[in-house]
């Protein structure tokens, strides 16, 4: 890659122009610095070669292209305008891009540009054009007195485009079409060939560059300007397009196979892989740009460089092994050999194109596509039959098809190698449906039919469209995927209706549908619209509307084939296939290799539409008449590739695309479903071979009917499932007299009951079958508010309260939305976040006011609240907007609404449910959940890596929404009164993925999506629910077995009521008030002794707390601890400083040299007192900024270096860095200054000066905290407000949701993430015996509440800026166990709360303080041997920990729009597929 970089620097530099086009090359080269190359320099023999079968790249002396770009009319978005807004057409990249590469074996080629006006061009005078280029490059090239025209070697490269599909010319005539064609393109190669010596023509296909053949399918749009310009697009099929496209270019081969281009040793032409499999534009199109910002137009730009690198890998491959252009991977540019150092031409390739012809002999079916029936008994019933069940062939009057191009028919009667006439659709030979001739010659189902029924109607005729008379009822439609199906069903039923030669109410129909094939083939350019489950969901719409809308219907549902299998037929060489057309038609089968992953998928993709098909069928939704039945016909199911005597596929059975049927395999498609009809249902042939002869079934005395599942006595599996539940409870009684306390409350006392959230209680997809259905909210059967049926068939928690009061009300019944009546006081939103919640709160509160049913005042209520899966959603995405305090602080207000205005309530608030479980369904590929939803439903949790930047954040927000939650509760605020309480109900806190015996999960218990919960799983989150509402608060379940055999709880003597705080003379965690604080902030610690290394280590990455021999610190005044007494809140506490300070003990006051003192009581280095003279190795100053840390750190090392009371070289040091508040503080007032590449500067700066100067040292670099908690701090108390504005103006001065607020939380994420992103950029890892490490306990700031909801002021001094003694103690807490805690697995948030016991030890197997290298990380083995690999490579870890703060300053930016995207969140459809978030 460097020898291309500076050969093409030199080229350029060689070139004539000026500066800016030397400029302009080096921003061209971004873009090559993409690929990988690594040809060694290959200059010219010397001597320059007269034949062009013998020319080396490092012969070429001039690069030069003509071509022309055509448009489609009509498009939304107009190509030539795109192709314009670029500032070089694809023409000068392609020839720009050559010349570079070329210039690495000829420094000295130059480069002609093509002649101006070739952008763009329409197709109809594209000849032309390329004409007048062709004479003017040539004019130019004579003209050159720097070249010499005769003996230079020359490149040119045609692009030349086939027929607009909507011309005139190939929508009615093909193939004269195609021969005008092929005269134009002739007549610009022979001007080459005549005037121009010494030249290597490539010619590419460029049809698909610029022609979008998805331009008119916007259908629905009737302003399209564009459209009734394009109508043939419609008309036309993707299989017309494709065969169309490739007899253009196998036109174009043959012309160059016919060496007309090769009679002179000096030139040649070779045809090059057509560019359609790129098809840039149409991308582009598909993300809907409508203009081309800059960025855009230099990735347009890039993609041109990849399309020309392609088109030199061609150049270095032989005819007839060219490859396709692979857009999805990274290129590696191909260089030429030893043994093939010449640009290959079809004569030094050995090119032979003549086809393999097969030897194989013929069976007898082979020659004859006849059949004969050896049935008897051929008559009808002797009346008409009035049930399907009773249905013989001979009842059947009429016979109808759906499906695609293998039931159009197309190619089926296409002679060998005529692979245009696959265009045909030869309907009357059509396996299901045709009716050409009779049984003798022809073998179809219609045929077979006609022998026991000689005036059967319906079969198709001869050939043409499903527009065609003669199409009859055949309505298959070529290229038809199961979306269209329904069309085809409307316009069949229309046409039986208005068939004067059928009765519609009175005969009897068969109806054949087989679809998928399309589908499979293009799942992977869209697996959202080509999923399993919206192909069940089309094929039931289509089923749907047959069986609501037509009497007298036996319905063959054929069973999708095994697509697999096509590729056998594809990699065989020695068979003759037009393998671009396979591609064309079918990419996601023949693009991808047998191991891949796609391919996996793919295989997957079909089992499942086969599966889900199964399971449509044998529902017993198509079974509720006597008059119609749905029979799953598998003969196809598992279908091989038919073979050849001698094993190979045998390419007989196909059309001569090689990927349609030929008319053998219609005939044994016939003879195989025939078969299958009259086959048991349970009993059928399910892997048909279609090479071996197929004799016909006849009906038979015993069993003379078409079997149906009912004739077979075949029975569904069991789709009706019970979810009752049994109560055992004896005492069932309210209180008496009526309770008036909350913590007397006995289950019958309750009268009213109601939920607030989100989809779990609204109920999405609870009873669905697929998820086409989980826009249904089925809040009826809702775990915690639903009422339909009783707790004998649906459990849920107002049917377990009915038992014990059957007049409650407020439940919700049967399915709909919030608004609808039914809902009642179900006021769950589906994606609802916690912001939504107070103003359901509200809605509930007036419907309860003004309810008739209700008495306000009197009636005791449950209110069931749970909230928080969309905000852990959407975490990594805004993790300042989902911050763990503004969660809280929204549960807050919802219940202090409820608090201040519900009389008589007892409120569950259920805990928030980690959702990090459920990636087990999303990545066990034994499991048929859709993992290609998995960005619609919950991207921050399902996708990435176990250690990924999402994963990695929401396992931390989910314990801070948690813990946030708990302390809300705890302060006692919502325990003012006697009739109002909430209770944390804490079972979802641990949920655990239910499994199969064989360790699969088990996804009986979710819906169709596997991320909302079945009904089955709704009835143990009941069961979970009720049994956690007995048990005492304090000693309720914090985990849930979704398989656990749950018993409903009752009341008992013992236990009564319904558990709260109270009656389970629970005790809240105490709340300290700010004036009366405790004896002292010290800590406990019971780590086990730890005696120093011996010898002392000498990689950082093995050091222990025990080893450490010297401490010191740098940063602001929150290192000088100042305020941390309150008797002088404006004095530096050195010695209680959290990193640095040694003031007492630990027992006393939490500092960091505290707990080491604990390790090694000889630790030197920390600060006592209040001076600077008993400062230690506290280099710190007050109200430093970053650009005061250099000079901090030249005083720290000098203060080692001089000391006596160390070993300067042989002592582990420990140095903690924290700076950034007061640069965050002042930005506004000067953003230069201050700015984020400043920070960054300075502290690097910093850190190289230890990395220079000081040996053995471990570095604590500590993430600046997020400042914006200060405004809560503000709002609090009008003191802080007052002494805030001046200690940090930027912050407290702008107002709220202001930009220059936005602006401040946004600085404050970059200067975390750049901060970080310096440490982990791998600039200090090269000494073994030094490490900086990120510790991240400030990166999501969380302020405990008092007793009043307000922030707990006692963690800070007097200036409400700086902590007091309690707050510096918890800070030095957090930054021990953060250094305890791996690289990766930090906790990013601060628990302020106090407990002597929460400091972390070292262990015996993982004795060391953390490194990126022993979490795991870099390159390197862990240090701990019991340690698993990591899932994620060394990088990851920065990822994972910028995880916190990168997504948050992009969005801060862009919150506004962030709101708006809310709403379309929340509705977003994808293909008809509506996934409702939780």
């Amino acid at each position: 890659m460097k020898l291309l970089l500076g050969l093409f620097f030199l080229w350029f530099l060689s070139s004539e122009g000026n500066a800016d086009q030397i400029l302009e090359a080096w921003e061209k080269l971004k873009a090559l610095r993409s690929f990988k190359f690594s040809c060694q320099q290959q200059m010219s023999p010397g001597t320059t070669p007269s034949s062009v079968h013998t020319l080396r790249p490092a012969d070429i002396k001039i690069v030069t292209a003509i071509g022309s770009l055509q448009t489609t009319p009509g498009s939304s978005m107009h190509h030539e305008d795109l192709l314009q807004s670029t500032e070089k057409s694809f023409l000068e990249v392609s020839v720009e891009t050559l010349a570079a590469l070329i210039s690495s074996f000829n420094p000295s080629v130059w480069q002609q540009s093509p002649p101006p006006g070739t952008k763009g061009a329409t197709s109809e005078g594209q000849a032309r054009d390329l004409l007048d280029q062709a004479k003017k490059i040539v004019k130019v090239m004579r003209e050159n007195q720097t070249m010499d025209f005769q003996n230079d070697w020359k490149l040119i490269t045609v692009f030349f485009s086939a027929e607009n599909p909507c011309s005139s010319c190939a929508s009615t005539q093909p193939k004269n079409c195609i021969l005008d064609n092929l005269e134009k393109l002739k007549e610009v190669l022979d001007f080459l060939y005549q005037e121009v010596p010494k030249a290597f023509v490539n010619l590419v296909d460029s049809t698909e560059l610029a022609t979008s053949p998805c331009v008119c399918q916007d259908h629905d749009n009737a302003s399209n300007p564009g459209r009734n310009q394009c109508n043939c697009v419609g008309e036309h099929s993707t299989v017309d397009d494709n065969i169309l496209r490739w007899s253009y270019q196998d036109a174009w081969e043959k012309l160059l196979e016919s060496e007309r281009y090769d009679q002179k040793d000096d030139f040649t032409v070779v045809i090059q892989p057509s560019l359609q499999e790129i098809n840039l534009l149409l991308r582009l199109g598909r993300d809907g740009f409508n203009t081309m910002s800059k960025t855009q137009v230099e990735i347009l730009e890039e993609d041109y460089i990849f399309m020309a690198l392609g088109l030199w890998n061609n150049m270095m491959e032989p005819v007839g092994q060219k490859k396709p252009y692979d857009f999805t991977k990274m290129l590696q540019v191909l260089c030429p050999s030893q043994e093939n150092p010449y640009l290959f031409t079809y004569k030094n390739s050995n090119y032979s194109s003549f086809p393999v012809t097969s030897n194989t002999k013929e069976t007898s079916q082979e020659r004859s596509y006849g059949t004969s029936i050896p049935c008897s008994g051929r008559g009808p019933s002797d009346t008409v039959p009035m049930s399907v069940h009773n249905l013989r062939p001979a009842d059947i009057q009429v016979i109808a098809a759906l499906g695609d191009s293998l039931t159009a028919g197309n190619g089926a009667g296409s002679k060998p190698h005529n692979v245009l006439d696959v265009i045909t659709q030869y309907r009357g030979i059509s396996w299901s449906v045709g009716g050409n001739e009779n049984i003798s010659t022809v073998t179809t189902l219609t045929n077979i039919l006609r022998e026991f029924n000689p005036s059967l109607r319906g079969y198709s005729t001869g050939t043409g469209k499903e527009t065609t008379e003669n199409a009859a009822f055949n309505q298959a439609v070529a290229g038809s995927r199961a979306e269209d199906v329904p069309a085809q069903v409307r316009r069949l039923v229309d046409r039986m209706k208005n068939d004067s030669r059928i009765h519609f109410q009175t005969d009897w129909k068969l109806v054949t549908l087989f679809i998928g094939g399309n589908d499979l083939c293009g799942y992977c350019r869209d697996p959202i619209r080509y999923s399993p489950e919206n192909y069940t969901y089309n094929i039931q719409i289509a089923l749907d509307m047959l069986h609501r809308e037509v009497p007298r219907a036996f319905v063959n549902l054929v069973t999708i084939l095994s697509i697999a299998s096509l590729q056998e037929l594809y990699a065989e060489k020695s068979i003759s296939c037009p393998r671009l057309i396979m591609r064309s038609l079918c990419p996601c089968v023949l693009n991808y290799d047998g191991n891949s992953s796609e391919f996996n998928t793919l295989i997957s993709f079909n089992k499942k539409y086969q599966e889900r098909t199964r399971q449509l069928v044998e529902s017993g939704r198509y079974d509720t008449r006597e008059d119609f039945t749905v029979v799953l016909q598998p003969f196809m199911m598992n279908v091989s590739m038919p073979k050849t005597q001698e094993g190979l596929p045998d390419s007989s059975y196909f059309a001569p695309d090689c990927f349609h049927f030929s008319q053998k395999s219609h005939s044994q498609a016939a003879r195989a479903l025939w078969n299958n009809m009259l086959e048991p249902v349970g009993q059928k042939t399910d892997n048909q071979k279609l090479e071996n002869e197929i004799v016909l079934k006849c009906p038979n005395e015993a069993e003379p009917f078409l079997r149906t599942y009912k004739n077979s006595n075949y029975t569904y599996p069991n789709q009706t499932l019970s979810y009752g539940s049994q109560l055992l409870c004896e005492d069932r009684t309210p209180s008496s007299p009526s309770a008036t306390s909350v913590h007397a409350l006995k289950p019958a006392d309750v009268k009213i009951i109601a939920a607030l959230g989100d989809s779990l209680t609204a109920g999405t997809g609870i009873a669905s079958d697929n998820l086409m259905d989980l826009s249904t909210e089925y809040r009826g059967l809702s775990w915690s508010i639903g009422g339909d049926a009783s707790l004998e068939n649906v459990t849920t928690l107002p049917n377990i309260f009915r038992e014990f009061n059957a007049k409650i009300v407020g439940y919700s019944t049967g399915t709909g939305s919030v608004n609808e009546s039914d809902a009642f006081l179900n006021q769950a939103v589906p994606g609802a976040e916690a912001e939504q919640l107070p103003d359901q709160a509200r809605t509930l509160l007036r419907l309860m006011k003004t309810d008739p049913r209700i008495d306000f005042s009197a009636d005791w209520k449950i209110i069931t609240v749970h909230i928080g899966g969309n905000d852990l959603c959407n975490y990594c995405k805004d993790p300042d907007h989902y911050s763990a305090i503004n969660f809280t602080g929204r549960i807050q207000e919802t219940l202090d609404i409820l608090h201040e205005q519900v009389p008589k309530a007892l409120v569950n608030l259920v805990e928030v449910m980690d959702l990090l479980p459920l990636r087990q369904l999303f990545v066990d590929t034994q499991v048929q959940c859709p993992t290609y939803l998995a960005d619609y439903l919950c991207s921050c949790v399902l996708l990435g890596e176990e250690n990924s930047q999402n994963v990695t954040m929401v396992r931390e927000a989910t314990r801070a929404y948690q813990f946030g939650i708990q302390r809300l509760v705890e302060s006692g605020r919502y325990d003012t009164r006697e009739n109002f309480t909430v209770v944390v109900q804490s079972f979802l806190q641990n949920p655990k993925i239910p499994l199969h015996q064989d360790g699969h999960p088990d996804i009986s218990y979710f819906a169709p999506d596997c991320f909302h919960p079945s009904q089955k799983g709704h009835s143990q989150l009941a069961r979970a629910l009720w049994n956690a509402m007995f048990q005492p608060v304090g000693q309720k379940d914090d985990s849930f077995d979704f398989t656990a055999n749950i018993t409903l709880s009752c009341p008992t003597q013992n236990i009564p009521f319904l558990g709260t705080y109270k009656n389970s003379n629970y005790t809240h965690s105490p709340v300290d008030p700010t004036d009366e604080p405790a004896e002292n902030w010290g800590s406990d610690l019971s780590c086990s002794e730890q005696i120093p290394s011996r010898p002392v280590p000498t990689s950082v990455h093995e050091l222990r707390p025990v080893d450490i021999k010297v401490i010191g610190a740098l940063g602001d005044s929150l290192t000088t601890a100042v305020g941390a007494q309150a008797t002088d809140p404006q004095r530096d506490w050195r010695g209680l400083s959290w990193s640095i300070g040694g003031d007492g003990t630990l027992e006393t006051q939490t500092t960091l040299p505290n707990i080491l003192k604990k390790f090694n009581p000889n630790l030197f280095g920390f600060s006592t007192g209040n001076t600077k003279e008993t400062a230690g190795f506290n280099a710190v100053e007050g109200g430093a900024k970053a650009l005061n840390m250099p000079s901090q750190a030249r005083e720290l090392v000098e203060l080692m270096r001089s000391s006596s009371k160390i070993n300067f070289k042989e002592d582990w040091k420990l140095i903690t860095v924290f700076v950034g508040g007061n640069d965050l503080c002042q930005y506004c007032l000067d953003k230069e200054t201050y700015s984020v590449q400043k920070y960054i500067k300075h502290l690097q700066d910093t850190l190289d000066i230890f990395y220079k100067e000081l040996p053995r040292v471990f570095v604590n670099m500590v993430e600046i905290l997020e400042i914006s908690g200060l405004r809560q701090i503000a709002a609090s108390s009008s003191r802080c407000a007052v002494s805030e504005m001046i200690a940090c103006p930027c912050f407290l001065i702008p107002e709220e949701n202001s930009y220059e607020l936005q602006e401040m939380k946004r600085v404050n994420r970059d200067f975390q993430v750049e901060a970080l992103q310096m440490v982990n950029s791998g600039r200090y890892e090269q000494r073994e015996d030094f490490a900086v490490v990120m510790q991240p306990f400030f990166r999501n700031t969380f302020l405990t509440l008092d007793s009043n909801g307000k922030p707990d002021l006692s963690f800070f001094s007097a200036d409400c800026f700086h902590f007091s003694e309690r707050g510096y103690a918890e800070m030095a807490m957090a930054l021990w166990n953060n250094m305890l805690e791996p690289v990766g697995e930090k906790q990013s948030f601060n628990n302020f709360t106090h407990d002597r016991s929460k400091l972390k030890c070292p262990t015996p197997e993982k004795p060391f303080l953390f490194t990126l290298r022993n979490s795991g990380f870099r390159n390197s083995a862990p240090i701990f041997p019991e340690k698993t690999e990591p899932s994620v490579p060394y990088w990851a870890v920065i990822v994972a920990a910028v995880a916190g703060v990168l997504a948050g300053s992009l969005f801060i930016w862009v919150v506004s729009v962030t709101r708006a995207k809310k709403c379309q969140r929340e509705t977003d459809t994808a293909m008809n597929l509506k996934v409702t978030s939780l």
